[in-house]
C-alpha cells in the first residue's frame, strides 16, 4: 500500500458505521477475573495429569508447573480482557463484521484500563505502567543502598541482597527503559509523520498488555521458596541452572517482555515505511522518527537472541539438557556470547530513542536547525550496524578465545565515532542559539553532560587492560548508571516534560520541574561519581558487604541515592496534579515545527481531520518563510506564526 493510499484508507474509517452494524463485544476485567483462576486450574491439571498418566515421579514438579502457569495463565487473562476477541471471531470463519471503533480512543479515565486500539491511549498506558515499575525498582535500590550505607549486615542477608540487585536491574532495563521509549514513540510517531494511527492497532494494543504480565511475573519471584532470582540481570549459566525455582520467573518474564518489544518494533517499522504523509520523504523525517526506525530494526534483529538464550537455559533446567553444563560437555561461555549478542545492541535500544528526543528538544529550545541533520541520521544507521560487532567486550575476562579480544576492542572504540558525531552536532546546534532553559531543555543538557562522562568511562572499559582490572567492580556500576540513568533516564524525563502538554492539554509546574531536575542532577552525581573511585580501588559489585575502608564513600553514595529517590516522587506529584489542574496548554506551547504540534492538545481520536502535506524540513527555525507542513492549503508551523500564547519568546 502506498503512503498516500494508506492514509486515505485510514481517513476513510473516521466516520462511524451505520447503527445497524454489530458492535464489538466489550470484554473486560470481570471476565478476566474468572478466566485467570480458570487458566491456573487448567495449567495445573494439564501438567499433573500428563505426568500422572506417564507415571513420572513426582507428579508435582514446581519447575514444570511454573512454566505452564507463566504461559497459560497470562493467555487466559488476556482472553478474558478481550485481547483476542476480534481475531478469534475472524479465525473462526464467521462473516466479517464492520469495525465500529468501539475500542478506540479515550472518552474517560476508564478507557485507559481496557484493551484500546488508539495509539495515544496505548502510549499513555505504556508510560504510566513503566513509571510504576520504575518506582518499584527504585524502591529496591533504596533497600540496597540502605544495606550498603555501612559495612556488615543491616537489613538483608547476602542472598536477599542479590535478589534485590537482580530484580532491580531487570525491571529497570526490561520494564522501564526499553518500553517507556516505546510508549513515547507510540504517542508521537504517528503524529509526527502525519498518520492517523499505527499500522496494526490491535497488535499495538496486544503488545502493551504483554508488558504488565512480564513485570508481574518478575516481581512475583519474591513470593517463591528461596526468594527472588539472584543470578543478576545477566542470569549467567551455570549459576542460573543452580538457582531456586524463582529463576524461571526471570526466564519467562523476559520472554513476555521480549515479545512485547518485537511486536512494537514491527509496528513502528511498518508505520514509518508505509504511513508517512504526502511529501514526508526520509530526509524530512524528524530525528526521533529516524531513531525509532533504527531502534526497531535493532529490536527485531537482536531480541530473538536473548529469547534463545533463555529457552536454552529453560531446557537445561526443566528438560535436563546440557547446553551449558560443562561436566556434560556443554559450552558455558556460549551462553554469554548469545546473551551479549542481544544485550549490547540493547544498550543502543535504550539510547537511540533518547538521542532522537534530545535532538527534538535542543532544536526547539535553541531555536536553531539541527546541525548536520543528514549526518545525524546516518550516524544512527552506523550505530545500528556497528552495535552488532562489539558484544564480546563484555567478556574480556570470561575465558573466551584470546584472539577475539583485539578486534572487539577495535570495534568498541570505533563505535564511539558516530556517537561522538551526535555530541558535536548537539553542541553545534546550541552554538549561538537563542536558548530557553525550560524544563525539557535542562534535562536534555543534563543528558549531554552525563552521557559524555558515561561514554568516556565506556571507552576506558573498551580497552582490554583497563577492563581486566576493573571487571566486576563498582567502576562498571558507575559506568552503566551514567550511560543508562544519566543517558536514557534523563532523555525520558526530557521527553515526558516536552510532550506532556500534547498528551494532557495541560502545562506542568515549571517550578517543580526545575526542582526535579536540579535535585536529580546533583544527587545522581553524588550517588554514582564516587563509585568510579571505589571501583578502581577494588570494591566488587553485587556484594552485600565490603571492606570498611570504603565506608565513607558508600555512605555518601547512599545519601545521594535517597535524595535521588525523593526527587522522583516530586516528579510523580507534578505529573498527577498538573494533569488534573494544570494551566491549559494550547496546541503548540513550544512553538515547535514538527507536525504533532499542528493538532489540538490532546489530539482528536484520529489525529487529523485532513491529510497534512509536508513541504519542508522539520527544524527550519530562524529561516525566513520556512515551513514544514501545510493543511487545507494554509501555511502552518512557521517560526513567525508559532503559538502567540506560548510564553516562549522569539
Amino acid at each position: 500500500m502506498s503512503t498516500h493510499a494508506g492514509l486515505e484508507h485510514a481517513h476513510a474509517t473516521h466516520a462511524p458505521p451505520p447503527p445497524a452494524g454489530p458492535r464489538l463485544r466489550q470484554a473486560g476485567w470481570l471476565k478476566a477475573a474468572w478466566w485467570t483462576p480458570l487458566s491456573f486450574g487448567i495449567a495445573t491439571a494439564l501438567v499433573t495429569g500428563i505426568r500422572w498418566s506417564a507415571h513420572w515421579n513426582p507428579v508435582w514438579d514446581l519447575d514444570v508447573l511454573l512454566v505452564a502457569w507463566t504461559v497459560i495463565v497470562p493467555l487466559g487473562f488476556l482472553h478474558g480482557l478481550g485481547a483476542f476477541d476480534y481475531w478469534l471471531y475472524w479465525i473462526s470463519g464467521r462473516p466479517t463484521r464492520l469495525e465500529d471503533h468501539s475500542d478506540h480512543g479515550a472518552n474517560s479515565w476508564r478507557d485507559y484500563f481496557r484493551v484500546n486500539t488508539d495509539h495515544k491511549v496505548i502510549g499513555v498506558q505504556y508510560v504510566v505502567t513503566t513509571i510504576f515499575f520504575f518506582l518499584i525498582a527504585g524502591l529496591m535500590a533504596m533497600f540496597m543502598r540502605a544495606e550498603l550505607a555501612r559495612p556488615d549486615s543491616q537489613f538483608v542477608d547476602p542472598n536477599g541482597f542479590n535478589g534485590l540487585t537482580s530484580v532491580h536491574a531487570t525491571l529497570m532495563i526490561f520494564l522501564f527503559v526499553v518500553p517507556v521509549f516505546a510508549g513515547l514513540g507510540n504517542y508521537v510517531i504517528p503524529l509526527m509523520i502525519g498518520a492517523t494511527d499505527m499500522a496494526f492497532p490491535k497488535l499495538n494494543a496486544l503488545s502493551y498488555w504483554l508488558l504488565p504480565i512480564a513485570g508481574l511475573i518478575i516481581v512475583a519471584s519474591f513470593l517463591l521458596p528461596g526468594g527472588a532470582f539472584s543470578a543478576g540481570w545477566t542470569n549467567y549459566a551455570p549459576l542460573a541452572t543452580q538457582q531456586p525455582d524463582s529463576n524461571l520467573m526471570f526466564q519467562m518474564g523476559v520472554q513476555w517482555a521480549g515479545a512485547s518489544s518485537i511486536l512494537t518494533a514491527l509496528n513502528f517499522l511498518v508505520t514509518i515505511i508505509t504511513m508517512r504523509a504526502p511529501g514526508m520523504t526520509f530526509w524530512r523525517l524528524p530525528l526521533l522518527v529516524w531513531a525509532n526506525f533504527t531502534t526497531s530494526t535493532l529490536v527485531i534483529l537482536a531480541t530473538p537472541f536473548i529469547a534463545g538464550s533463555q529457552f536454552l537455559l529453560l531446557m537445561d533446567r526443566v528438560m535436563h539438557t546440557n547446553f551449558f553444563e560443562v561436566a556434560a560437555g556443554g559450552y558455558v561461555v556460549g551462553y554469554q556470547h548469545i546473551f551479549w549478542f542481544y544485550s549490547h545492541p540493547a544498550v543502543y535500544i535504550m539510547l537511540l530513542p533518547g538521542f532522537g528526543i534530545v535532538s527534538e528538544v535542543l532544536s526547539t529550545f535553541s531555536r536553531k536547525p539541527i546541525f548536520g541533520y543528514r549526518l545525524m541520521a546516518l550516524s544512527l544507521v552506523a550505530i545500528l550496524i556497528l552495535g552488532f560487532s562489539v558484544w564480546a567486550h563484555h567478556m574480556f575476562v570470561s575465558g573466551m578465545a584470546s584472539w577475539l579480544r583485539i578486534p572487539m576492542m577495535v570495534t568498541t572504540l570505533l563505535i564511539a565515532v558516530p556517537t561522538g558525531i551526535k555530541v558535536f552536532s548537539w553542541l553545534a546546534t546550541l552554538w549561538e542559539g537563542k536558548i530557553h532553559f525550560k524544563t525539557p531543555m535542562l534535562w536534555a543538557l543534563g543528558f549531554v553532560s552525563m552521557f559524555v562522562i558515561g561514554g568516556l568511562s565506556g571507552i576506558m572499559l573498551g580497552s582490554v587492560p583497563v577492563d581486566q582490572h576493573t571487571s566486576d567492580t563498582y567502576f562498571v556500576v558507575a559506568h552503566i548508571h551514567y550511560v543508562l540513568f544519566g543517558g536514557s533516564v534523563f532523555t525520558i524525563f526530557a521527553g515526558i516534560y516536552y510532550w506532556f502538554p500534547k498528551m494532557t492539554g495541560r502545562m506542568y509546574s515549571e517550578t517543580l520541574g526545575k526542582w526535579h531536575f536540579w535535585l536529580t542532577m546533583v544527587s545522581f552525581n553524588v550517588a554514582f561519581f564516587a563509585q568510579h573511585w571505589v571501583g578502581l580501588q577494588g570494591m566488587p559489585r553485587r556484594v552485600a558487604d565490603y571492606d570498611p575502608v570504603f565506608a565513607d564513600w558508600n555512605m555518601l553514595s547512599s545519601i545521594g541515592s535517597f535524595v535521588l529517590g525523593a526527587s522522583t516522587l516530586l516528579f510523580v506529584y507534578n505529573m498527577i496534579v498538573s494533569w488534573r489542574t494544570g494551566e491549559v496548554a494550547g496546541s503548540n506551547p513550544w512553538r515547535a515545527l514538527t507536525i504533532e504540534w499542528l493538532v489540538s492538545s490532546p489530539p482528536s481520536k484520529f489525529n487529523f481531520d485532513d491529510i497534512p502535506q509536508v513541504v519542508g524540513g522539520p527544524y527550519e527555525y530562524g529561516v525566513p518563510g520556512a515551513r514544514h507542513a501545510v493543511l487545507n492549503g494554509a501555511r502552518v508551523l512557521t517560526r513567525e506564526e508559532g503559538h502567540a500564547a506560548s510564553g516562549v519568546p522569539h
